[in-house]
């Protein structure tokens, strides 16, 4: 049978950012996939060079806008790392509270758009009604709904007052049977299980063989959690339980992420019920880093993301490094995929939650010489405009037409 190559994307109406998979199949079977990337490098880590040490939280903070402290709090622990900083107790927990709270509306946000993905609008509707509450709390909390600029080297900038801890309490409490109506969505519905179960299946020799994380790895029976394995923030000091499955399917995953939801409720309330108790300082008051390295990391919704600073002794980093857990994620859509039909495939694609704004990276390597070359902002517009310019010329487009016609 001839293969026939479908594209998705890189702009398809069920991709939030764009990315461009290339489906091989024959017949309705995927048998082969081509992942490309790299349409939104933003220059991040170049960025953080030019910036204190101060401001680096507020930059990573923008990678993601679903992990808006995930990457903040695994920077600012990269930076303690190089100085030795001992952050407040009560910092600690206000940092695990707001993590939890970006996990449960992160989560929230994938479990609408897997309903989506499958058809099933009404449950796209069930989380943004309950979803609202949680940004509710941000905005309590904060000021923002998103980028809660809560995070900061030595501590956190916001202090959360003994007189807003009973609306959150109460905002979390009435967010339990939201999650009850989800899980039995999920248990009951007949549709649900056949567009699930048995779909896009990773073993947990896949997992260890791509370096996979969060629910993904989870997911498959791969029993990993960076708050657990590497206590940070407060998870050492509250009560919680790791998720797995070992089913390894889209099921398992919908499964991981509902469950880890309950589990965001028992450690934000007890973080919560901390609150009441431990006082004082919410920020050791870094005034230098010395010269040295860094690393800091944390387990976002979607698994560990790896902070890296390089210190020479001034206020800004030397080298800055990113690693998100989508970059490790989503090469296992090469396994997942294959020997499944084109109408599943979506929604495998999007089972690992992937997010390419973390992911995307830019190097030129010389081939010969094996040297790194740095790309300016008008570097990539040049290579941009050389680019349309071919494609202009092998679709025979003349000069006045060009960008009309590109566009098209």
């Amino acid at each position: 049978m001839a293969k026939t190559i479908i594209p998705i994307g890189p702009y398809h109406p069920l991709q939030e950012e764009p990315e461009f998979f290339r489906l091989h199949v024959e017949g309705e079977k995927v048998v082969d996939l081509d992942i490309e990337i790299g349409y939104n490098h933003r220059a991040i880590e170049k960025l953080a060079e030019s910036k204190t040490y101060d401001q680096v939280p507020f930059l990573v903070e923008r990678i993601c806008g679903i992990c808006s402290t995930s990457h903040p709090i695994a920077c600012v622990q990269a930076i303690e790392d190089v100085g030795g900083v001992e952050v407040p107790e009560r910092a600690l927990y206000i940092r695990s509270l707001i993590g939890e709270l970006e996990r449960i509306h992160s989560h929230l946000l994938w479990l609408g758009l897997a309903g989506h993905f499958l058809g099933y609008n009404t449950v796209w509707m069930w989380v943004w009604r309950y979803r609202e509450p949680v940004l509710d709390i941000f905005e309590r909390i904060s000021g923002n709904r998103n980028h809660y600029a809560m995070i900061k080297p030595g501590g956190v900038r916001r202090d959360i007052e003994d007189s807003d801890i009973p609306a959150i309490e109460k905002g979390v409490d009435d967010l339990v049977p939201a999650l009850d109506l989800f899980k039995g969505a999920i248990v009951d519905d007949p549709v649900i299980h056949a567009r699930t179960k048995g779909i896009g299946i990773l073993t947990k020799e896949d997992i260890i063989n791509y370096g996979a994380l969060g629910p993904t790895a989870r997911a498959s029976g791969v029993d990993i959690d960076v708050r657990r394995d590497h206590p940070h923030a407060a998870y050492g000091l509250v009560d919680w339980n790791v998720i797995t499955r070992e089913e390894g399917d889209v099921f398992a995953k919908v499964v991981v992420r509902v469950l880890e939801m309950y589990e965001s409720v028992k450690i934000i309330k007890q973080c919560l019920k901390k609150l009441k108790k431990v006082k004082g300082e919410i920020d050791a008051k870094v005034k230098e880093i010395p010269p040295g390295e860094g690393i800091g990391h944390y387990e976002a919704p979607r698994g560990e993301v790896l902070h890296y600073v390089l210190s020479d002794g001034t206020n800004r980093p030397a080298r800055y490094k990113v690693r998100a857990p989508s970059y490790m994620n989503i090469p296992t859509n090469e396994t997942a995929v294959i020997g499944e039909t084109v109408s599943d495939a979506t929604i495998i694609l999007a089972a690992v939650d992937p997010c390419y704004c973390c992911t995307e990276r830019v190097a030129v390597i010389d081939e010969g010489t094996g040297k790194r070359t740095p790309l300016t902002g008008q570097d990539l517009v040049r290579l941009s405009q050389e680019k349309t310019k071919k494609i202009a010329d092998e679709l025979g487009l003349p000069m006045e037409g060009r960008l009309q016609g590109i566009s098209k």
